[in-house]
């Protein structure tokens, strides 16, 4: 539907707004009285769950505040979340000696228990994160000396996962780092948690407390929180740090609105991937794979540009893998037989795994032509992985069969 501008609005005649006002009164009256009892309903349903999460939330909040000291920590019924527990200085100096010399203790005692070494160590406060076992909320709580709480907080983009609701999805506590982030020479902390949402896949959210100088007090900008989450600087802290520290982000990857704009920010077209193709009624758009670095991180993405050099598509085919290992091939042809061409895209990236260490795996992605513009597969992607093995020729070979499509004496790309 097209919305009328504002001088075509301006333009109505008394008249016709008159038989306007009268045909809207005749609707509502036609209207059925059941409507009006079902909207009212619906009414007092959301008042009723309004009223059940603000005392829910008032029964949470209690137990929160009542966690003065150590002990009170899971008596008020959190779930002490053991290995990221970690002795704080106030000064960053201090903080990374004290961290140096934890790695020095670990690697003279590799079998050494490594909470232990943490416990034994000289610092005005521990960090104590934990999860309440109710409405999985992560807080962190600071120890002192005494065993008391001289600080907690649960202000996390990661307790809003789930909108409205107490309850949250699963979630884990992945890293925990220390920096001066503003320059002040105080300890500031980076959070990263990895949270389950509807679709079963896990997703890093990213938060950042600074200490306050008038004493041991954290705040959160939660803009900060917002682009770091939305942009994707979430999946480690390198790159939280070299965006809020040193000011270097990835915002201008998805609101960059042509290839100039890319191109001033850095952006690093990968040439010899780089092409143009016929895209239907779309016309000839230019493929531009490309990446932008961030504290040793090459992300990957992909924009659909026209003649005029307007970005039409950005495709990020990376997902949540930390960094671009190796582009293996684009291809673009019709995937799923409805005659539009698609575009397939296959390469090696690189990551943490579980145990913190790198590892490099082979993935594709499949993007259909829609109206307008590309939508991302999902359904192949849960039938088959690729392996390292794999080439782009056979992961073609075996999307098109997914299809019913024939592969042999089939691999002209129209251009």
């Amino acid at each position: 539907m097209i919305l009328p501008t504002r001088k075509m609005r301006q333009c109505v005649s008394s008249g016709r707004k008159g038989k306007l006002l009268a045909a809207i009164c005749v609707v509502a009256m036609a209207v059925p009285l059941v409507s009006a009892g079902r909207l009212e309903a619906s009414v007092a349903e959301a008042a009723a769950n309004t009223e059940n999460t603000l005392a829910l939330y008032e029964e949470y909040n209690a137990r929160l505040a009542a966690v003065e000291h150590r002990e009170d920590i899971t008596e008020k019924g959190f779930e002490i979340v053991g290995i990221h527990i970690f002795p704080v200085q106030y000064e960053i100096d201090k903080q990374k000696e004290m961290e140096t010399e934890l790695v020095r203790q670990m690697k003279a005692d590799p079998d050494a228990d490594v909470k232990e070494l943490k416990m034994n160590m000289e610092a005005p406060m521990l960090m104590i994160p934990a999860y309440d076992k109710t409405y999985n909320r992560l807080a962190l709580f600071f120890v002192d000396e005494d065993d008391r709480i001289v600080y907690k907080t649960d202000r996390f983009d990661t307790n809003s996962c789930a909108l409205g609701q107490m309850q949250q999805p699963e979630q884990e506590l992945v890293s925990v780092a220390f920096q001066d982030l503003n320059g002040d020479s105080l300890t500031d902390i980076i959070l990263i948690t990895s949270c389950k949402v509807g679709d079963g896949k896990k997703y890093r959210i990213g938060d950042v407390l600074f200490q306050d100088t008038e004493g041991l007090i954290f705040y959160r900008d939660y803009r900060i929180s917002d682009k770091i989450n939305r942009f994707g600087m979430n999946q480690n802290t390198n790159s939280i740090t070299a965006f809020v520290r040193d000011g270097y982000s990835t915002e201008f990857l998805y609101t960059a609105v042509t290839l100039s704009e890319l191109l001033e920010h850095d952006f690093q077209i990968i040439t010899e991937q780089c092409h143009t193709r016929t895209f239907g009624k779309l016309g000839n758009l230019q493929v531009v794979p490309g990446t932008y670095r961030i504290a040793d991180y090459d992300v990957f993405m992909i924009y659909l540009v026209n003649e005029q050099d307007y970005i039409l598509s950005a495709l990020q085919p990376m997902g949540d893998y930390d960094n671009l290992y190796a582009l293996k091939g684009i291809n673009c042809r019709d995937i799923d037989g409805d005659g539009l061409k698609d575009i397939i895209v296959l390469a090696r990236y690189s990551y943490e795994d579980d145990e913190h260490k790198l590892a490099v795996v082979s993935d594709y992605s499949i993007y259909y032509q829609r109206t307008g513009g590309f939508s991302a597969d999902t359904e192949i992607k849960e039938q088959y992985q690729c392996s390292e093995e794999d080439t782009m020729q056979s992961v073609v070979e075996k999307a098109r069969a997914y299809w019913g499509w024939k592969t042999e004496d089939d691999t002209d790309i129209d251009r």
